[in-house]
């Protein structure tokens, strides 16, 4: 079984900054994409940012110059460094992986999600 888990949110001042954790574990070959979402109450779930394996990082507008998403892909982790944040980035955080099984099986997949409260 292949799954994603994540760690990191809470809740933080506004200017703050928090880190977000996610680890894929299991029967994995590769792990070609890994990215953040977002989903804030009443709003359709969003990209935050994006890592393809051998690219250049790709982050929503609203969060460019604030947010950075980096991984380690020795232990198939993905990480997001959010700094200076503002009200409007509370939201759930999901982590997403497209991932290649050892019995070579491709899956997109989901975390469980974590909340980030920013308060005012």
């Amino acid at each position: 079984q292949v799954q994603l888990v994540e760690s990191g949110g809470g809740l933080v001042q506004a200017g703050g900054s928090l880190r977000l954790s996610c680890a894929a574990s299991g029967r994995i070959f590769s792990v070609n994409v890994m990215g953040w979402y977002r989903q804030a109450p009443g709003k359709l779930r969003e990209l935050v940012a994006l890592s393809i394996s051998g690219g250049t990082p790709n982050y929503a507008d609203s969060v460019k110059g604030r947010f950075t998403i980096s991984r380690d892909n020795a232990k198939n982790m993905v990480y997001l460094q959010m700094d200076s944040l503002k009200p409007e980035d509370t939201a759930v955080y999901y982590c997403n992986a497209r991932i290649v099984t050892t019995t070579f099986r491709h899956l997109e997949l989901w975390g469980q999600g974590t909340l980030v409260t920013v308060s005012s």
